[in-house]
């Protein structure tokens, strides 16, 4: 893959070659920031690099049919050097001897891959059909990874260990990655992506070099939907501002079926329900969001957390501070009022508690019945 597929991000590209130039390549790295501002394509640039895909017609592979049998492999994702880790389900119906590691579901992932290195966890919970399910690194990932890593490279250069969301290891396979880190094997770089990395061990998180990634320039982002989406400039422009920096944004509002529209329409039906005091419809409404996969439960409730930030932002009338669609807008102009200073720390709390609630299993429906009950005593305050 190339950096040039990358979008943005040009400070994070040339940090990454001057590594490479200076000969200063760590052993691990983790790449962290924002969801959506590309972190995953460019550990993918550079895992590509490392492993003599051409940048700017330079390869660190000396000989031209090397250099073209790494490229071929990389565009499938197949070279033998390049390891892949990410969380996985057990499928139903499998033996319990069985121990799932990454590569059960390697050609899934190769299918993402080829679609492209920007993709959201739920539309890889999609794509292996994992229903209500939470994808986790297990046990073995860590020793399939360990056996594979202390084999000879093939091509006779780097080997790259890419780990997408580490947070998702269990205790034990965290506890396995260390021993790797701290004793890696010759010539092995790993490469991190980590959503939320004050979910590792600490002395995981102390071994690997911390590289962080920005949000994605709005300028950036419009030139993207320009070029790629072929959308006008006005429209490009105002997409691209309300994404602030996160381009699966940017395409979640081109979609027709947006995920957030539907979350849009959940927060309000929460919200006028709550203000009326209908219990009944309460009920009816928490039942529902019971029924959505945990993922999805999550993903809705930090919407909410964005809803209840923007309508308290547009109390100021400025604009700049502001990141609604228009739809979100027109809602927060009536609604905006009950979102204030004696509230909106308290409905933050909230909602953040039952992010961790759900995430920890806890029973669905009670949780939302009951975020939904204290929602009337705080739009009254």
């Amino acid at each position: 893959m190339q950096f040039s597929e990358v979008i943005g991000q040009q400070e994070a590209r040339d940090r990454l070659m001057q590594l490479v130039a200076e000969q200063r390549v760590p052993h691990a790295l983790m790449f962290t920031g924002a969801v959506g501002s590309g972190k995953m394509a460019l550990a993918l640039a550079f895992a590509s690099y490392l492993l003599g895909e051409r940048h700017d017609g330079q390869s660190l592979l000396t000989r031209q049919p090397a250099i073209l049998n790494a490229e071929a492999m990389l565009g499938k994702w197949q070279h033998p050097d390049l390891h892949f880790t990410f969380p996985v389900i057990r499928p139903k119906g499998i033996s319990s001897d069985h121990k799932v590691v990454s590569d059960d579901f390697l050609k899934e992932w190769r299918e993402m891959l080829g679609e492209g290195p920007y993709f959201t966890m739920d539309q890889w919970m999609g794509r292996i059909g994992a229903a209500n399910q939470q994808a986790m690194i297990y046990e073995a990932e860590s020793d399939a990874l360990n056996h594979k890593l202390n084999i000879k490279s093939s091509q006779g250069g780097y080997k790259i260990s890419l780990i997408w969301l580490p947070e998702r290891m269990n205790l034990t396979s965290a506890n396995k990655l260390l021993k790797l880190l701290e004793e890696p094997p010759m010539k092995t770089v790993f490469l991190l992506v980590s959503e939320e990395p004050e979910r590792l061990l600490e002395t995981i998180r102390s071994r690997v070099q911390r590289f962080h990634i920005h949000g994605i320039p709005t300028a950036d982002i419009a030139r993207a939907l320009i070029e790629k989406c072929a959308i006008g400039e006005e429209d490009a422009q105002r997409i691209a501002r309300i994404s602030n920096g996160n381009w699966l944004k940017a395409l979640e509002n081109l979609g027709a079926d947006n995920e957030n529209r539907e979350f849009f329409s959940l927060f309000v039906i929460l919200m006028r329900t709550a203000y009326m005091r209908d219990l009944k419809e309460l009920k009816q409404w928490s039942e529902t969001i019971a029924d959505f996969g945990r993922e999805k439960q999550r993903r809705m409730l930090t919407y909410f957390l964005y809803m209840v930030r923007e309508s308290f932002m547009f109390n100021f009338q400025q604009q700049e501070l502001t990141y609604m669609s228009r739809e979100e807008e027109d809602f927060a102009t009536n609604f905006a009022r009950f979102i204030n200073e004696r509230n909106v720390a308290d409905i933050a709390e909230m909602l953040q508690r039952t992010i961790r609630d759900i995430a920890q299993n806890a029973n669905p429906k009670i949780q939302f019945f009951n975020l939904a009950t204290d929602m009337i005593i705080f739009l009254r305050q």
